[in-house]
């Protein structure tokens, strides 16, 4: 689906950045990536996942700190994008308890930054990242956690950031009319991915032979979603924006919780070795369960996750062996 404008994608250097920008270079459009490439973790696979990129024709990285809203105004206005994938955002519940004023940065001031160059710049479809976090701390039940269910008990501020960025964004959309499309994420991972995950981080500690911490005790549960089904959600909600003044929120998520200690024994199958646990009680910020019910989604677009953490994890642990050599 070639398009006469280039998309921007922010946080191109990021986890989900990268595989988007992939996925959109592979259908013919023209991407440019923004990202500020900072150290929140391993700067080397974040100019790893970049350099990939930048070996795709079509493609051009611009390193820029989206709090900058002049650089980043200017940005969009010279490069005539219509269309804006914004994925960049300081991540992370834990670290949010010592740097509050990262969250501050990246996920109020970016944002706000990214609404503004919309504004001002005839943006055709914005959207944008959110997060399964800002549901608050819900037991599983039903079919999942809806887009209309109540989101008003964040407990902690990565989460408060994140539904603060929904609620700026529909004001946006009342005020200027640009069309919006919020993403709720639930619990992405896959090859590329973010080192402070607890597959990413559970998976170097066991192959080193150190123990790993399982916190709430082995009885939380996460919505576990692959890393190529959240693009295909991804593209399948840029692909059908609202109408003007239209602000849509949509899960992406695998719809199957899956219990933390059944990931731990796929994730020591994969890797042929047993893990050394260690249990520690909850910590503050984190949340029991996540569920996704992607009714919404897969009405706008088809939208059915296909690859189940048996699936998953495996070709994760393939891509970790060769990316450290093992």
């Amino acid at each position: 689906m070639s398009q006469s404008s280039s998309i921007i994608v922010t946080g191109a250097a990021g986890f989900v950045g990268y595989h988007t920008a992939l996925r959109l270079l592979a259908r013919g459009e023209r991407v440019i990536g923004v990202d500020s490439f900072n150290s929140y973790y391993d700067p080397a696979l974040k100019e790893a996942r970049a350099q990939a990129l930048e070996r795709q024709p079509g493609f051009v990285m611009h390193r820029l700190d989206l709090a900058d809203a002049q650089g980043f105004g200017d940005l969009v206005r010279e490069s005539g994008a219509r269309r804006i994938v914004h994925l960049a955002a300081q991540a992370g519940v834990r670290y949010s308890l010592d740097n509050p004023f990262a969250y501050e940065r990246s996920n109020l001031a970016g944002h706000l930054s990214v609404l503004e160059a919309c504004r001002h710049n005839d943006i055709a479809h914005l959207v944008y990242a959110s997060s399964s976090s800002v549901y608050g701390d819900r037991p599983l039940e039903g079919s999942g956690f809806r887009e209309s269910d109540a989101a008003i008990m964040p407990v902690s501020l990565y989460a408060a950031t994140k539904r603060s960025g929904e609620l700026i964004s529909q004001s946006y959309a009342s005020l200027y009319g640009f069309p919006q499309s919020g993403l709720r994420f639930f619990t992405v991972y896959g090859p590329y991915g973010r080192p402070d995950m607890a597959y990413f981080s559970f998976t170097e500690k066991i192959m080193k032979g150190e123990p790993i911490e399982v916190y709430g005790e082995g009885r939380m549960a996460r919505d576990f979603t692959f890393i190529e089904d959240i693009v295909d959600g991804i593209l399948g909600v840029l692909d059908h924006p609202p109408q003007r003044g239209g602000h849509e929120i949509y899960n992406i998520g695998d719809s199957r919780p899956v219990g933390l200690m059944d990931m731990i024994r796929t994730l020591e199958s994969a890797l042929g070795r047993q893990a050394d646990m260690v249990m520690r009680p909850m910590q503050p910020g984190d949340v029991t369960s996540t569920y996704a019910d992607v009714t919404k989604l897969n009405r706008l677009c088809g939208y059915s996750p296909r690859i189940t953490l048996e699936e998953g994890l495996p070709r994760f642990v393939r891509w970790w062996r060769d990316w450290r050599g093992l």
